[in-house]
């Protein structure tokens, strides 16, 4: 009877036992890791620049115009056209600057005719105060006419000259060769002294005029380095310098108007007035660096900037020194960075120092970061 009592107490602990281990012994579920999509952190060398779009002009571009009043009769050129050096471009009426020239020319004769007549009074007179005939002082006073004389002859004459060079100035001729960039005035106008006639653009330089940001404008020098892209050919960079930058800020638009001149080797592939694209290379911290997207820096509570890193499949936060952002990437530069480093590009937020992650591409597909 105790045999089986005792037996029967072990087959009650024992089933206890299993029901227990089956109840409350079972280990809770393990959470996935989580999954990022990472990029891998690029060389900013070449990738740091910024890009401004602007526009082709001629180094040298004059605006024409006439140096005397009068109407427009005649237009030799139009818009487009090229033209060489003291070729004619446009006229006005002569008739009035013939006429003024005629009237000072006779206002010289009148004038030289005075002189003369001065003249040979004032060696009469020199004669007669030789011989006491007449005072000392009516013979400088003689001289003093004969001096005047002699001074509206000489105003005369070069009044005459200023008429004379007027009636020229009838004919507006190119200063130099060159293509006629806009035409500002029709035949038939009655145009002012220096109202624009015609721009000319020299031949010779080319250059793009673009407008550097307040912001950025301590980062730019004359003499750097730049890279130009026509719109109608992208992919093909031609080489510039940056010539000029304003030294004060456009009242309206806050910006810095600049010039990026082309080497003479790409002036035969530009046409003025293209679009193009300018890249200037960022004078910042980070360009020595490599480049990450933007929506992979992350700021601490101190204002710290990191990226978190992927490496033996967790999540690694490594702090960096970031540069200056642009449209989509920022440079960075960190000691635990490294050119092919795996970056967390999006969702950085929602990581933990060593969570276990599952990287994949952009196109959804998983990557093994071997780096560990």
């Amino acid at each position: 009877m105790k045999k089986g009592l005792r037996a029967g107490s072990c087959m009650a602990m024992v089933l206890s036992a299993a029901l227990a281990a089956g109840c409350g012994g079972k280990d809770a579920p393990v959470a996935p890791p989580r999954q990022v999509w990472v990029v891998q952190a690029q060389a900013g060398a070449g990738e740091a620049a910024l890009a401004f779009p602007g526009e082709v002009h001629a180094r040298e571009e004059s605006p024409l115009s006439f140096r005397v009043g009068g109407k427009l009769v005649r237009r030799a050129v139009d818009a487009g056209a090229r033209v060489e050096q003291g070729q004619l471009l446009a006229e006005l009426d002569p008739a009035d600057q013939a006429l003024q020239a005629q009237a000072a020319q006779a206002q010289l004769a009148a004038a030289e005719a005075e002189l003369a007549r001065s003249k040979g009074d004032l060696d009469r007179y020199a004669r007669l105060v030789e011989q006491q005939l007449v005072s000392r002082s009516t013979y400088e006073a003689q001289k003093a006419a004969y001096e005047a004389a002699a001074g509206q002859a000489r105003a005369a004459r070069a009044q005459r000259d200023v008429t004379r060079n007027q009636a020229g100035y009838t004919a507006l001729r190119a200063p130099r060769a060159g293509v006629v960039a806009s035409r500002q005035a029709e035949a038939g106008q009655v145009v002012a002294a220096g109202q624009t006639i015609f721009v000319l653009a020299a031949d010779g330089g080319r250059e793009v005029a673009i407008d550097l940001p307040e912001a950025r404008i301590r980062q730019f020098r004359v003499g750097d380095a730049a890279r130009i892209e026509l719109w109608n050919a992208p992919g093909r960079p031609l080489p510039g310098t940056i010539r000029e930058i304003a030294p004060a800020a456009d009242a309206q638009t806050r910006s810095f108007a600049a010039r990026v001149a082309l080497d003479e080797s790409a002036w035969d592939e530009v046409e003025l007035g293209q679009s193009a694209r300018v890249y200037l290379a960022q004078d910042a911290a980070g360009d020595a660096g490599l480049r990450v997207p933007l929506a992979a820096l992350q700021r601490g509570e101190d204002d710290a900037a990191s990226v978190w890193v992927v490496r033996a499949g967790k999540a690694v936060r490594v702090p960096v020194v970031a540069g200056g952002f642009g449209s989509e990437s920022v440079p960075v530069r960190g000691e635990g960075l490294a050119p092919g480093d795996w970056v967390v590009a999006a969702g950085g937020h929602l990581l933990r120092e060593g969570e276990a992650v599952a990287p994949v591409d952009r196109d959804n597909v998983p990557v093994n970061p071997g780096r560990p």
